[in-house]
């Protein structure tokens, strides 16, 4: 990949050699298997049975060369911003007045999680929809994961995200543009709008952050909330609790140690695997599909670019940065940039509107009743719908 240090936009196309995949599948076959306690299930992570036939698909049934020409299937370019090699796809809609929009991942995703909601974002016609509701998008590979990694130097925290990701849009000449993002995408979407206001026409968010219950809620707080607001804030707190006793563990690791984690995921696959695999399962809303609410071949592709980039570090490090960065502990700085919230009911987090006001514009709230963490792959449908109608309701939202 190149990585000059001109403000040029290169095109760019996955092609993966045949070695590496050569060299998956040997490392999948010769596969050293831990022991599992008898009866365990999902108590102490992935259960021995699950990933072994998850990697029984991956060597001998999962399809590389046909994701990678799905991937191609995108224009994708590079450009370097701040020293760094940013990769992104950018999909013109056919639709000429079409708003510009930049989504972006978390972790432990990628651009794959856009598969199922680039079409009918950026080409509602062909997909049922209003063509006025059609957007030019811009799907960036955060810097350290995957096709944007790994990255050469500290820092690389979410605001530093957001700043080059400004330039980005800057260089393809979207003088206003709207933003998306779940997860760590949240956290560098709402700083766009943040930091360039007068460029940001609104901000959709699938997640908010610093927006949970951080405490047990005392009474002096409760007694200030409506009846509903009272009940969602307990729930908050409750789900908040589970968080922090049965879930942060991989956080904590990232947020201190991403290097020595690095090593075993970097040099097992199936180690890589099990570390992303368990997320996609507990994050998810299963309710309706117990086998998995993402189809495992998008599951392994997603895998795939982290493993065939070696980015399992440089990806944790946005955590550590996060972590020992100046503002870490502090409240985020105030947006007054419209946003809007979509709520799914699987997510790690409950958030509360009466804390996410106090940083945040809100102009829409939406409460789904399905979905989880990554809802562009479990409901593409409900984001798709309400990112439109978000981005409709607002005055203005044409590129200028």
């Amino acid at each position: 990949m190149t990585t000059s240090n001109d403000d040029s936009i290169r095109p760019f196309r996955i092609d993966i050699p045949q070695s590496e995949l050569d060299d998956l599948h040997e490392r999948l076959d010769r596969t050293r298997w831990p022991d599992e306690l008898p009866g365990a299930g999902w108590d102490y992570g992935v259960p021995l049975g699950h990933l072994r036939e998850l990697v029984r698909y991956w060597r001998h049934e999962y399809d590389w060369r046909a994701a990678e020409a799905g991937l191609n299937a995108w224009p994708q370019f590079t450009t370097t911003i701040d020293g760094a090699t940013i990769h992104f796809a950018h999909l013109r809609s056919p639709e000429p007045d079409a708003t510009p929009l930049i989504v972006t991942h978390g972790w432990p995703g990628s651009v794959v999680e856009f598969a199922a909601v680039a079409g009918p974002l950026t080409d509602p016609r062909a997909h049922g929809g209003d063509p006025a509701d059609a957007f030019h998008l811009v799907m960036p590979s955060i810097p350290g994961f995957g096709l944007s990694g790994p990255t050469k130097e500290r820092g690389w925290e979410f605001q530093r995200v957001a700043a080059a990701f400004g330039e980005l849009m800057a260089r393809l000449g979207y003088e206003r543009y709207g933003t998306q993002g779940g997860d760590w995408g949240a956290a560098i979407a709402r700083e766009l709008g943040r930091i360039h206001r007068d460029r940001v026409i609104g901000v959709h968010l699938n997640l908010l952050p610093g927006a949970a219950a951080p405490e047990e809620p005392g009474a002096e707080v409760l007694d200030a909330l409506s009846p509903a607001e009272r009940e969602r804030t307990h729930a908050s707190w409750e789900r908040n609790k589970v968080w922090i006793r049965e879930r942060q563990g991989y956080a904590d690791i990232q947020a201190t140690r991403p290097q020595t984690l690095a090593y075993g995921l970097t040099d097992s696959p199936v180690g890589q695997l099990a570390w992303i695999a368990e997320k996609f399962h507990e994050w998810t809303d299963r309710r309706e599909r117990p086998e998995g609410a993402v189809d495992r071949d998008h599951l392994l592709t997603n895998v795939m670019l982290y493993w065939l980039t070696r980015t399992a570090g440089s990806s944790a490090r946005i955590y550590y940065e996060r972590a020992h960065a100046a503002y870490w502990g502090m409240p985020p700085e105030p947006s007054d940039a419209p946003t809007a919230l979509a709520v799914f009911p699987m997510d790690n987090f409950i958030p509360l509107r009466h804390i996410g006001e106090r940083t945040n514009t809100f102009v829409r709230w939406t409460e789904f009743d399905r979905g989880g963490h990554f809802p562009a792959m479990e409901v593409p449908d409900l984001l798709v719908g309400d990112v439109r109608a978000f981005f409709r309701s607002l005055a203005g939202r044409r590129q200028v």
